[in-house]
């Protein structure tokens, strides 16, 4: 049986993972698939994929196009979740900011450089017409953990983190969402190191054929959004809020939208260079 180890953020995105694995869909095709839980998010499973560590990683569009500029030797090979990421813009309960526009010139938490965290802070001050040199501070918390103690003690002002995931930390009056910034792209992809593409893409195939089975139909799975609920801690109308507006994929990430990301990332310096569609996504055949 091939082993095959994958990497993603431990949330309600990668729910199609838990339930397919659950019922034993890779074994039956000879397939031992290992999921690993990123809870320091895009940043690290960069570094995993660079290192080897996991041969697939369900991962944030942005995030992992910059790295791939900067030499990970991966590509995407689809589009996971379709709609936009919507970011959540987050200060400590007993802060004395109130507004997107009192955090111009504070210290953003972010869970590493390169990471999901790090780079919309970027799309957001880009959003209200700040000055990236001057009004972008950042300071490393490594996870959401680590943002709950850097909020709440001073070290950092404030947070950008996916909403949903989040709202019990609001909800438990820890954090207070002072705005929303969702990313302007589709916003998880699936990506694959080089080297299982080259050696192993009849068993890719495989695994992408399984995922796509569940994720077209994942909506219509009875009572998941109570599953969701209750393996999540989250409140049902959150849940059935996010399924509202949602949208999985099961196709490549196009060209034109690879283009734009691109674009904006260039405008916003956080990669060096463009680069041509093949040096970021491979077509599964």
């Amino acid at each position: 049986m091939k082993t095959v180890k994958i990497g993603g953020v431990p949330e309600h995105f990668n729910l199609p993972w838990y339930l397919t694995l659950k019922n034993g869909e890779y074994k039956a095709e000879d397939i031992n698939l290992r999921w690993h839980d990123y809870y320091d998010g895009t940043g690290a499973m960069c570094k995993g994929l660079r290192n080897g560590d996991i041969d697939i990683a369900v991962i944030l569009t942005e995030g992992i196009i910059k790295d791939i500029i900067e030499g990970n030797p991966s590509k995407i090979v689809q589009t996971f979740v379709q709609s936009p990421l919507i970011w959540g813009i987050h200060v400590g309960h007993e802060s004395k900011y109130n507004t997107i526009d009192d955090l111009k010139g504070t210290k953003a938490a972010i869970s590493r450089y390169g990471s999901g965290s790090h780079l919309m802070a970027y799309i957001n001050a880009e959003n209200n017409q700040w000055d990236l040199e001057k009004d972008l501070h950042f300071e490393v918390i490594k996870n959401l953990n680590g943002a709950i103690e850097g909020l709440t003690n001073g070290i950092a002002d404030y947070f950008m983190w996916e909403k949903f995931t989040t709202k019990p930390i609001v909800d438990e009056g820890v954090f207070r969402r002072v705005g929303e910034c969702p990313s302007p792209w589709p916003c998880f992809v699936i990506a694959v190191s080089d080297q299982f593409i080259e050696n192993s893409e009849s068993d890719l195939k495989t695994i992408l054929d399984i995922i796509n089975n569940t994720t077209k139909d994942f909506k219509a799975i009875p009572s998941i959004d109570k599953t969701i609920a209750n393996r999540y801690e989250q409140q049902l109308e959150d849940v059935q809020e996010w399924l509202s507006i949602t949208e999985w994929s099961q196709k490549a990430l196009s060209e034109s939208i690879v283009s734009k990301i691109q674009k904006e990332l260039l405008a916003l310096q956080i990669i060096p260079k463009t680069v041509d569609y093949p040096s970021l996504v491979h077509r599964v055949l």
